[in-house]
């Protein structure tokens, strides 16, 4: 069962927004920077595979990022919240359009 949820990391101050796989494999990631949330990633495994695949990986990760490799259960001191599909498509929408325009 796919499940989104997001997470803040006051350290950089940036939010994780995560969709995540039954096992809790990372699927799609989105990070936003500042208190005005500037995109600063939104990156798919998929897209992220077929790029490596392709030999286009390194123009992948300057312009989409990478989505964490470790599963979300080994994770320590998050404090995940709760979103639906549509709360995570707007974020992600949003964030790729803004990547893809200024890279």
């Amino acid at each position: 069962m796919t499940r989104w949820f997001r997470a803040y990391w006051d350290e950089e101050d940036v939010w994780f927004y995560f969709e995540v796989d039954a096992e809790g494999g990372v699927s799609r990631q989105v990070e936003l920077r500042g208190p005005d949330g500037i995109p600063i990633a939104a990156a798919s495994l998929t897209e992220w595979q077929q790029a490596q695949a392709a030999g286009r990986l390194s123009a992948y990760e300057a312009t989409y990022g990478r989505t964490a490799e470790t599963p979300v259960q080994e994770w320590d001191g998050y404090e995940p919240d709760a979103l639906t599909a549509a709360e995570f498509e707007d974020v992600w929408s949003r964030a790729r359009r803004h990547l893809h325009r200024d890279r």
